[in-house]
């Protein structure tokens, strides 16, 4: 049996066998070139590694060939943290958008970078209120939102921010308060194809109502439902409602796995919903389908 390998020490850091599959930097020399001082030209390589022998370690770069590195020619690495996921690196803003998709008819007017919406048939504050999440690049964007609700008497200005942003300042400038003093929201993703995997099949018959082809409700009886929209390979979820003396039953998960399946037939590889805080039992649940925290935010009421 061959001996076991030691870490290769770098610097400050500490490579090694121990590395393999995780993201690595590695500084490495260049043979033959010169560097801008004068000595040995050096580059960066960031990568997954994967292979470490006794001279040679391979790390495969986001893109292109394999990399084999000289032990002897390693200068300093470390691990790094993995690369966030392509759904992940999607902003808070872009995905506030695409959750409009969840609000067939939605009134929407841009506002510079933010975002005016008002629904004609719904109260939920993700219809109707402006989301600011970062700067909207209009001069009077404070006053032009102000000005847009108010033309409804019936409507309280509310504005969705990200949690001690510039915006969040600016609506507390002026006196708005938390909205009903609720904690903040989370913005969750999941794939689809993990959170489908999660899910045990479920004997409970799901009745799929099809407003649009992008637009559908799911029911079991008068007891539990839910709605899920479809957009450009993401499907949304809101409303996920089970009745008080139905509940730890499974319904809501047999109506969330019915959703998913009609997300997946439609192409969806993301799967996003929105929780309060506070909420711990739902926020257990949706772990449990592989959903994770992609933002926070607040709703402010004048």
């Amino acid at each position: 049996m061959a001996p076991e390998q030691e870490p290769h020490h770098v610097g400050k850091q500490v490579l090694g066998p121990h590395v393999v599959g995780q993201r690595i930097v590695v500084r490495r020399v260049l043979h033959g070139e010169v560097g801008p001082s004068g000595g040995p030209a050096m580059t960066d390589l960031l990568g997954i590694c994967t292979a470490w022998g006794a001279d040679v370690c391979v790390v495969q770069p986001d893109s292109g060939p394999a990399v084999t590195i000289a032990l002897a020619d390693i200068v300093s690495g470390k691990p790094v943290p993995p690369r966030p996921s392509l759904r992940h690196r999607v902003s808070s803003r872009e995905a506030q958008l695409r959750a409009l998709a969840l609000w067939p008819g939605l009134e929407i007017q841009p506002l510079g970078d933010w975002t005016l919406r008002r629904s004609p048939t719904s109260q939920a504050r993700r219809a109707n209120s402006v989301l600011a999440m970062g700067p909207s690049g209009v001069a009077d964007d404070y006053e032009r939102v102000v000005e847009f609700y108010g033309s409804s008497p019936a409507q309280r200005p509310i504005a969705a921010v990200l949690p001690d942003s510039a915006e969040d300042e600016l609506f507390r400038s002026h006196g708005w308060v938390l909205e009903s003093h609720d904690a903040d929201t989370i913005f969750q993703l999941a794939g689809v194809a993990r959170a489908l995997r999660s899910l045990a099949a479920s004997p409970t018959p799901v009745e799929l109502v099809e407003a649009t082809p992008q637009h559908v409700t799911a029911r079991i009886g008068d007891v539990a439902s839910g709605v899920a929209a479809y957009d450009r390979g993401w499907v949304g979820f809101r409303s996920i409602e089970v009745s008080p003396d139905q509940r730890r039953q499974g319904l809501g998960l047999a109506i969330m796995g019915a959703l998913l399946d009609w997300g997946a037939e439609r192409g969806a590889t993301t799967a996003y919903l929105q929780v309060l805080g506070d909420n711990t039992p739902a926020i257990a649940l949706y772990e449990g389908l592989g959903f994770t925290e992609h933002h926070r935010y607040r709703y402010l009421a004048e």
